[in-house]
């Protein structure tokens, strides 16, 4: 293709980006670009510097592939659902990156009141890992839960994923199960008055409305690392546990004396 076409594909790539966005004259001064420049880029009679060229591809989250191929064609790492021009400004780059020190790597053992049988508590174990500038989540739910609900115990059926965004105060996780038969938010933020190592939040069920059971409740994250006797520890005691089983810190941070408002 000669600098002509090029400039015409690039122009074409560029209106596509640019019509999610709600002013051009706005877009124009987020990129920090010359409003009269920038309509010669959307018309196709110039080409951006590479320093220009590069702003304007991470602001987009594309990559140099916008000279030469439809956007619509562009399949990268950084062009996805959350990163989709739609819902830049709103998701995008700054909530997915979620720093170790927010919530690093490792494993981690959860402990909240159970949805089902309120006298009860939940004690699980969930691995949290980084991947293509992500960070996930990965589960199961105990097996002994599941035959108490007359629920499979198949791994396949157990297994539970989330991703995480950052937030504000803390971080969210949206978590489902395989083909989204079941989900839940998550909210965690550092807890900070004794221990490094535990975040505390809640989580809310993806459900109907029911006469019985509870739909949120607050819960517990302790950060396990790669702490072998306390991840096979945890995973021995996954499953439901009475009250007195809570340790006395975790049970004043769950306050299950106190409704969840």
């Amino acid at each position: 293709m000669d600098p002509a076409q090029l400039r015409q594909i690039f122009g074409r790539n560029l209106r596509r980006l640019s019509s999610n966005y709600p002013s051009i004259a706005e877009l124009c001064r987020d990129l920090k670009i010359n409003r009269t420049q920038f309509n010669r880029y959307l018309s196709g009679e110039s080409f951006p510097r590479p320093d220009v060229l590069h702003r304007i591809c991470s602001f987009f989250d594309v990559d140099a592939r916008i000279l030469l191929e439809p956007v619509e064609a562009l399949r990268t790492a950084h062009q996805d659902l959350l990163r989709h021009p739609a819902l830049h400004g709103f998701f995008g780059r700054e909530p997915i990156e979620v720093s170790p020190n927010l919530l690093p790597d490792g494993f981690y053992r959860f402990m909240r009141r159970s949805f089902i049988d309120e006298a009860q508590f939940v004690v699980g174990l969930v691995y949290v890992f980084r991947e293509d500038d992500y960070t996930f989540l990965r589960g199961y739910e105990p097996r002994g839960a599941l035959r108490g609900q007359g629920l499979s115990t198949d791994p396949r059926d157990r297994e539970y994923r989330g991703i995480a965004l950052r937030q504000e105060e803390g971080v969210m996780i949206v978590v489902t199960h395989r083909n989204a038969m079941a989900a839940s938010f998550n909210f965690l933020a550092p807890e900070t008055s004794f221990q490094s190592n535990l975040w505390i939040g809640y989580v809310t069920r993806t459900v109907r409305e029911k006469v019985t059971g509870i739909r949120a409740t607050r819960m517990i994250y302790e950060h396990l690392g790669r702490n072998t006797p306390a991840i096979l520890a945890t995973a021995r005691e996954s499953g439901l546990v009475d009250r007195d089983k809570v340790p006395p810190f975790h049970a004043k941070l769950l306050q299950p004396d106190t409704p969840f408002r």
